[in-house]
């Protein structure tokens, strides 16, 4: 059994020591189920509206977007702060009933790239409590803010409004550091420590999968009493197999988008940046047509998705890769596509190959196996979570093109081999529904009420305490 605990059993360890529970006082009493019922969720560095794939838009903004929806949907209202990047943006922008995304001015609108915002922190905080201080006390419940520049917001605004903090770190400055890519941009010892403090300050930290609930334990020195694991979701109505089937729908998508229909496709979708290694996809897929010349006239390499982080340094460094290895006419090279676009792209795919150095979970592996395409990807980070190897695709220790090569002849020598896998590859997809991932979200945010007001429940005829746990 886990460690760890998922999002109800945080909510039963919450309850067990309590009893009668009144919050601080400038907290608004919990719902009928304990939830809170507004959350400022923050999102300093990247908006919820922009486009997944540019710039530092990725999966993190599918993950708040998603759970956010699916929060209002059960009844949680929230509000997502988000660094305003135009003159011409509103303040506040409905994303969907119950979701409200607000813009605050910190620093110039552009120009500015991720490094350069710990210097914005305290005008973003600013603009966040001004926004506070336009309500009533007990506006907002609880506080949830994404990776490790929201969290430092998150404590300020939290201690400020006797609520408690809830934090997914998303990505970690230690992991990432200690599985770079060759050449890549080690992150600053600035950020190590911001994120220790984080984790020091947070009511509760939520973790992706085990492992990486493991390396909070590892690199941060967490609480294992406070680490909650809640698998990130993936949005089943949208993400979802050709109704005429897998070999149909395969079909019509290669019709859209105007590839062969015979054609082995092995699909890269995300940032271009060193982490996710598409590199490693070129050189494999070099690697491959050297010791196959034939499969040149039947093989199509899309790569979907922006220049991103330290790959912005030479965002052209991708497309004179394919040029040096001699396989410019099989790559295709094409920008950020929205979501609906982004599902034909799965659907077209022979299999996605997802070769990254680190990932916290790795939604986009999910959404292809959605779609019913099989996912060869590294055995990293939460990726062995997402892929079930053998059942849904394959995972590969390390990342020597050759081991990506061999995984791709099993999908050029076996062109039926994506059509085994389709059916088992939907139905692992299945058990990472939203739904659940917002319902172990809201009763993590119970259990972050119910520990942040043990310190002032009534023990008899004595009042104990004030506060959040030590």
């Amino acid at each position: 059994m886990s460690q760890y605990m998922t999002g109800l059993e945080a909510l039963q360890d919450a309850r067990i020591h309590g009893s009668t529970l009144v919050g601080p006082p400038r907290m608004r009493p919990p719902d009928a189920h304990g939830r809170p019922r507004r959350v400022a969720m923050l999102s300093v560095h990247t908006s919820p509206l922009h486009q997944p794939g540019t710039g530092d838009a990725g999966g993190m903004n599918v993950y708040i977007v998603e759970l956010a929806k699916r929060l209002a949907a059960i009844d949680i209202e929230v509000e997502i702060f988000t660094r305003a990047t135009s003159a011409a943006l509103p303040p506040s922008v409905e994303l969907a009933p119950g979701v409200l995304v607000r813009h605050v001015a910190a620093g110039p609108y552009e120009g500015l790239a991720k490094e350069d915002l710990p210097a914005q922190l305290c005008a973003f905080t600013h603009g966040v409590t001004q926004a506070w201080a336009d309500h009533r006390p007990g506006h907002y419940d609880l506080v949830h803010s994404h990776y490790w520049l929201s969290g430092h917001v998150g404590r300020l605004a939290a201690q400020r409004w006797g609520v408690p903090l809830v934090h997914a770190m998303h990505t970690m400055a230690k992991v990432k550091n200690a599985n770079l890519a060759d050449g890549d941009t080690p992150e600053p010892a600035a950020r190590v420590l911001g994120e220790s403090q984080v984790v020091r300050a947070a009511d509760r930290l939520i973790a992706n999968t085990e492992k990486e609930a493991d390396e909070l334990l590892r690199y941060y020195d967490a609480d294992t009493g406070r680490v909650a694991v809640v698998h990130p979701g993936v949005n089943l109505e949208r993400f979802r197999p050709d109704a005429r089937g897998a070999e149909a729908g395969r079909a019509a998508a290669r019709s859209r988008l105007g590839l062969p229909q015979d054609a082995l496709i092995p699909l890269f979708v995300g940032r271009i940046q060193p982490l996710k290694a598409p590199d490693v996809l070129l050189c494999a897929v070099a690697r491959l047509l050297e010791e196959r010349p034939w499969l040149r006239e039947r093989i199509v390499v899309p790569v979907v998705g922006g220049p991103s982080g330290s790959g912005l340094a030479r965002p052209e460094g991708l497309q004179k890769l394919a040029a040096r290895l001699g396989i410019s006419d099989v790559v295709l090279f094409r920008p950020p596509v929205g979501q609906e676009r982004l599902a034909d792209w799965y659907r077209a795919a022979s299999v996605l190959v997802m070769p990254s150095h680190s990932e916290s979970f790795g939604l986009v592996a999910v959404e292809a196996q959605a779609c019913g395409t099989p996912v060869i990807a590294a055995d990293v980070g939460g990726l062995p979570v997402a892929v079930r190897d053998g059942v849904s695709g394959v995972l590969v220790p390390g990342h020597d093109p050759a081991d990506y090569a061999r995984a791709l002849c099993g999908f050029a020598d076996d062109p039926a081999r994506s059509a085994r896998l389709s059916e088992a590859a939907v139905r692992h997809a299945r058990s990472f529904g939203w739904a659940t991932a917002a319902a172990a979200t809201a009763d993590v945010y119970t259990a972050a009420l119910l520990r942040r007001g043990r310190g002032s429940r009534v023990d008899g005829s004595r009042t104990v305490g004030q506060g959040p746990l030590p």
